[in-house]
């Protein structure tokens, strides 16, 4: 609880474990146009990295050049499933559409850390509802590519066969591999949290099929997503030199807080790097990770 001015501020703060991770394809390349291979690749290599980092999927949402995927770090190893993920699923496109070049754009991932359970229901209803925004389809059930509002929804996992593309069938990588939706613990009862979920997106489609009637638009349709050409991309310039923000809290306190973390970690961290430069025993906050895996230093535990 902060307390500001005498002013006690009760809030559901959540651990600094949410975040919602975004990338874009390569010059805004249509890569990813949904097709039951692509949607099979990015499936897999999400329920495989989830696995191999312990990662809990909340929901991802593909669209035809970027992905946006909400996730829970219960062990501080955000940085090491995101690289996994864009590595794995670059190589398999990248196989699937005969090329060679960068499948990701050169800008880093955004990892956008989610303060407040408000947060993570705004992000998913966000996520979950891009093809609607968009006017691609009219309902988050109609879109082609994957979007796992449902299984978040229903609780019910898939079991996803390793692609046939990249990998080599007698490699290490499993047969199989589980993806599953989950409401993280610190989320509260997950069937209240399902719920509204399914509200706020049942929302957002009425309100934008009026705004559609109103207007006399209509979507493109499942059936013209798929007819993409993955070599084409957008038409509309793409915003340049606007914010890359890191941190969403609908809450000024929660938001001033999470940056005090942040400074927290940096500090933590300079001393730490410093003492390890001139020799002397160094202990890294959680979530140190370049140094962690390129020179071995030690890492404090995530608490």
């Amino acid at each position: 609880m902060l307390s500001h001015r005498g002013m006690s501020l009760p809030r559901q703060i959540l651990p600094e474990r949410f975040y919602m991770i975004t990338r874009r394809c390569v010059l805004r390349m249509f890569l990813l146009t949904p097709d039951e291979v692509i949607n099979d690749i990015f499936a897999y290599c999400l329920a495989e990295a989830a696995e191999r980092f312990e990662i809990e999927i909340v929901l991802s949402s593909v669209m035809s050049n970027h992905h946006h995927t909400i996730v829970y770090d219960p062990k501080g190893r955000i940085v090491e499933f995101t690289e996994h993920l864009h590595r794995m699923t670059g190589k398999v496109v990248n196989v699937y559409r005969g090329r060679r070049e960068n499948m990701w754009s050169s800008e880093p991932p955004n990892l956008l850390h989610l303060v407040d359970r408000a947060d993570v229901i705004e992000k998913v209803v966000y996520a979950a509802t891009n093809p609607v925004k968009a006017g691609l389809v009219a309902r988050v059930a109609d879109w082609p590519g994957l979007n796992s509002l449902a299984a978040l929804l229903d609780g019910e996992a898939r079991r996803v066969a390793r692609p046939r593309h990249y990998f080599a069938a007698n490699g290490t990588m499993p047969e199989h591999a589980m993806l599953k939706m989950t409401v993280p613990a610190p989320l509260g009862d997950a069937e209240v949290f399902r719920r509204e979920v399914r509200e706020r997106v049942a929302e957002v489609e009425r309100q934008y099929a009026t705004e559609r009637a109103r207007h006399g638009r209509r979507v493109v349709g499942a059936a013209a997503v798929r007819r993409q050409r993955w070599s084409d991309c957008p038409k509309s310039e793409p915003e340049r030199g606007g914010l890359r923000p890191t941190i969403a809290a609908r809450s000024l306190w929660s938001r001033l807080e999470a940056l005090a973390r942040n400074r927290e970690f940096i500090h933590a961290y300079r001393v730490a790097r410093k003492a390890w430069r001139e020799g002397r025993a160094a202990l890294f906050p959680p979530g140190t990770y370049w140094l962690h895996r390129f020179a071995g230093v030690a890492v404090a535990a995530v608490t």
